[in-house]
């Protein structure tokens, strides 16, 4: 049986950018005022969520490849 891990959902800008290190991609998703950030590491998916104003700064900060969802 496989075992199959649940999104992990994180409020802290600054582990957001710690864990972006080692993300293979994010991928952004835009709705209305909210952006969720997607961080796709090996072993787990971290989410995000900000404004736009900063979820444009931040990206700026990623070294992962981005993909607009």
């Amino acid at each position: 049986m496989e075992i199959i891990y649940l999104p992990r959902e994180i409020t802290s800008e600054e582990e957001f950018l710690r864990i972006a290190k080692t993300a293979e991609e994010c991928r952004v998703k835009k709705s209305g005022d909210v952006v969720k950030l997607k961080l796709r590491t090996k072993g787990e998916l971290v989410t995000f969520k900000t404004n736009p104003n900063k979820a444009d700064e931040l990206q700026g900060k990623l070294g992962c490849s981005i993909v607009d969802l």
